[in-house]
């Protein structure tokens, strides 16, 4: 998916490990992203919003606003409750099929991760169930 991407949009990693844990990721994604941001270089670990201040001053110098900005990830905690504080859209990847509540349609009893604490309640502005399923709506949109 991050290879068809790549070259139809701009793509920013924001991540929460240090350079050489992401350099091998990477490595074995073999896509080349417009920027990398790693909790190293910032000094903050997500869901800290000084991170996603960093990410929207990168955009800015890129040429993305926040209004042309998609926050894509799966963590609701680290992720979309603070990406939707600084006014980002969010596209969840919701890989394990958590439930929203249907009256209000805020993400509820969503799973967590280890010792992740629950998400505050939020809402995505998308939902997808893979990033792949995510990728094909957003190419077959743009052209």
């Amino acid at each position: 998916a991050l290879l068809d991407l790549q070259g139809q949009c701009k793509l920013v990693i924001l991540s929460n490990v240090d350079n050489a844990s992401f350099a091998g990721s990477n490595a074995r994604l073999g896509v080349t992203f417009d920027a990398i941001l790693t909790a190293q270089d910032i000094g903050s670990y997500k869901p800290d919003v000084r991170n996603f201040h960093v990410l929207l001053e990168r955009a800015r110098a890129m040429g993305v606003g926040p209004e042309q900005h998609l926050h894509v990830a799966q963590s609701l905690f680290h992720d979309h409750v603070p990406a939707q504080s600084v006014g980002l859209k969010t596209v969840w990847i919701n890989r394990y099929g958590a439930k929203r509540a249907a009256a209000s349609r805020s993400v509820a009893d969503a799973p967590t991760a280890g010792a992740t604490p629950a998400a505050a309640p939020v809402t995505p502005h998308w939902e997808f169930p893979t990033l792949r399923a995510f990728a094909d709506v957003l190419l077959a949109t743009s052209t």
